[in-house]
């Protein structure tokens, strides 16, 4: 029934977003806050315990909830459980309202509103931007956003649904992305900072969680985008990026809208009061000056409305393969 969950989760989120700062978000910023501060020695071994409890025994809590409401209650508490799980990780409007605005500005020509704007979400200097530079930069933020927010999550949520384990799934992406920004950002501000052993294993782990969502993203964007370009492009440009995973997902994005994204990257600018979130950002680990650029025609405004159709799209073909496989499940 994962389909149904997701469908569902979608629907709601569409009309009733889950605000930045809900309980739910900031009561897992207290719980990442408080493991680091109790386990978090500065040994390897430690980084990886801590990293455990803050990843691990939330989708473990939210599995057993799963079982224990569809064991003593039946499937439909079990399903409502996976659609409320999924309403908290996944969604568009967690982070669209900042693509939209932007597009707005540059539409209307309101090119320095678009740079303060692009600042303000990615805590970067934009003060210098051309127009194009904007654009390519909203594609970038905005694609691996989609893909953290939206992607990641139906990828693990759908493949551990087959197992009986979706919610889980769910949790483990988003709190694996989540967890590996905020120590790092509470690193940045002095107070309490995470160990570099800690850093370390947030990173590396996350690199492995999101291996798989990564690719399945980039192949989804190729399938409902230019297949042949997409594909070309994921193969001889992704090590272009500083992030494997992300440039895996940017190489297939320039190749499926013909976009030249890379080069230049933005130097970061630290808010010690806006960047531990739970939403999704950036390019990862601060990506260096000077990356090489894929192919493709120069970012223009229009653009982004061709990313939000290969998005949609993305999506639709996500839900067309997850209803197939629920009939064929239930045919079977």
């Amino acid at each position: 029934m994962s389909f149904f969950a997701i469908l569902f989760a979608l629907l709601i989120e569409q009309v009733r977003p889950l605000g930045a700062h809900n309980p739910i978000h900031t009561g897992l910023r207290v719980w990442a806050r408080w493991v680091s501060r109790n386990f978090d020695a500065g040994k390897p071994q430690h980084g990886w315990v801590a990293w455990a409890l803050a990843v691990v025994a939330p989708a473990l809590a939210a599995l057993g909830i799963h079982w224990a409401l569809t064991l003593f209650v039946g499937w439909p508490a079990g399903m409502v459980w996976s659609v409320i799980v999924l309403y908290v990780t996944l969604g568009f409007r967690q982070f669209s309202h900042h693509f939209t605005e932007i597009r707005d500005a540059l539409e209307s020509g309101d090119e320095g509103r678009a740079r303060e704007l692009l600042a303000l979400w990615q805590r970067v200097d934009a003060s210098e931007l051309p127009r194009s530079e904007i654009v390519r930069h909203v594609i970038e933020y905005s694609v691996l956003a989609a893909h953290r927010h939206v992607f990641g999550v139906l990828a693990w949520f759908s493949i551990l649904a087959a197992f009986g384990f979706g919610p889980a799934g769910a949790v483990l992406y988003r709190m694996a992305e989540f967890v590996g920004r905020y120590w790092r950002w509470r690193n940045r501000t002095h107070a309490q900072p995470a160990s570099e052993a800690l850093q370390s294993a947030a990173a590396r782990a996350w690199t492995a969680v999101d291996w798989l969502p990564a690719r399945m993203t980039a192949i989804a964007f190729a399938v409902v985008g230019s297949f042949e370009e997409a594909i070309d492009c994921w193969r001889n440009y992704a090590q272009r990026f500083p992030n494997d995973n992300d440039g895996v997902i940017l190489a297939a994005t320039s190749g499926a809208i013909n976009v030249r994204l890379g080069g230049q990257a933005l130097q970061p600018v630290f808010a010690p009061n806006a960047s531990g979130t739970f939403q999704a950002s950036g390019l990862g680990m601060e990506p260096p000056i000077g990356t090489d650029s894929t192919p493709g025609r120069e970012a223009e405004v229009a653009h982004l409305r061709t990313v939000v159709g290969l998005v949609w799209r993305s999506v639709v073909l996500w839900m067309v393969l997850l209803a197939l496989l629920t009939l064929a499940r239930l045919l079977g």
